[in-house]
């Protein structure tokens, strides 16, 4: 099945908020693992409320692109680009895919589609920011193969 990349609008909302909270759920599920209970909780008191806001926040921003994967007539991904004009950047700032339809090149789609859209829109650089932990290895392994470089950081935090 082949899929169509179109511009967000307001009828896809309830569908982009639906796949984005199931594709997530393993990604909390992983940092609930590797987090110190004390911090995930402080950190994430309700996920799923606060994602859902997130990505309603992030669909309706004047400043953030939005683009819609859809196939066989079901909204199945969505990719969100801001641009930093004053460094030349474009971030993709948030990519969900459900996981109904994962496994299918659908992220690597929307993330190339995201680049390309960047460099026209002539930015020099791409950026993409994600997890260490394992709910996050797929997100890593498209970026890799779309040819990000990771640049290590640590983060470290403590209950105070």
């Amino acid at each position: 099945m082949t899929i169509q990349i179109e511009p967000y609008a307001g009828q896809h909302r309830v569908a982009v908020i639906q796949l984005s909270l199931r594709a997530w759920t393993p990604v909390f599920d992983a940092l609930k693992q590797v987090m110190d209970p004390e911090i995930y909780q402080a950190f994430y008191p309700d996920w799923r409320v606060a994602q859902q806001a997130a990505v309603d926040s992030v669909c309706s921003a004047e400043d953030t692109h939005v683009w819609v994967a859809i196939e066989a007539g079901l909204t199945v991904g969505f990719v969100a680009v801001k641009l930093h004009a004053e460094d030349s950047m474009g971030e993709i700032y948030m990519v969900a895919v459900d996981p109904a339809a994962q496994g299918h090149g659908i992220g690597a789609a929307l993330t190339q589609f995201a680049l390309d859209w960047m460099k026209a829109a002539g930015m020099a650089i791409a950026m993409v920011e994600t997890g260490g932990d394992p709910g996050h290895a797929p997100a890593r392994r498209t970026y890799e193969s779309l040819g990000f470089g990771l640049l290590p950081i640590a983060r470290y935090f403590k209950k105070l």
